[in-house]
């Protein structure tokens, strides 16, 4: 296959419609945070993929990181969402360990991110926030 044949292939792949339609659904009930520290960490490092309040960038609309970018979008709000503090959320008594113990964020998120890359004391500093937040103020049934 030659460059045109790649190019070729490249817009074919645009008409692939998972992965365009963006969105963010209403917030039904916010986290009530423990401090003000713990949310601006968490809305730098986490903010884009677990709540409802998702900033799409330019590439998120150009396959194939349009269907990769939505993926890990719908994943993470299945997880955890702050944006729907109002319905159960799975992942919340595992988060403070997923950030301390680096699978959060994700490296592919982070090598795109700059502001979710956290210093050590940063991520202890946004697990011990997310334990006390989510002791203070659980989720919903």
């Amino acid at each position: 296959m030659g460059i045109l044949g790649l190019i070729a292939l490249f817009l074919l792949i645009q008409l692939v419609p998972y992965g365009h339609a963006h969105d963010n659904p209403p917030v039904t009930q916010a986290v009530k945070w423990d401090s003000p520290r713990t949310q601006q960490l968490f809305e730098d490092a986490c903010g884009a993929c677990h709540s409802n309040l998702t900033n799409w960038p330019a590439d998120s609309y150009v396959a194939p990181t349009s269907w990769l970018v939505q993926h890990d979008v719908e994943e993470a709000r299945g997880i955890l969402n702050v944006s729907e503090w109002d319905k159960p959320q799975p992942g919340a008594g595992e988060a403070a360990e997923a950030v301390t113990g680096g699978e959060m964020p994700p490296l592919q998120y982070k090598l795109m991110h700059s502001s979710s890359r956290l210093s050590d004391s940063e991520k202890q500093d946004l697990a011990d926030g997310l334990t006390r937040t989510f002791q203070l103020d659980p989720p919903g049934p």
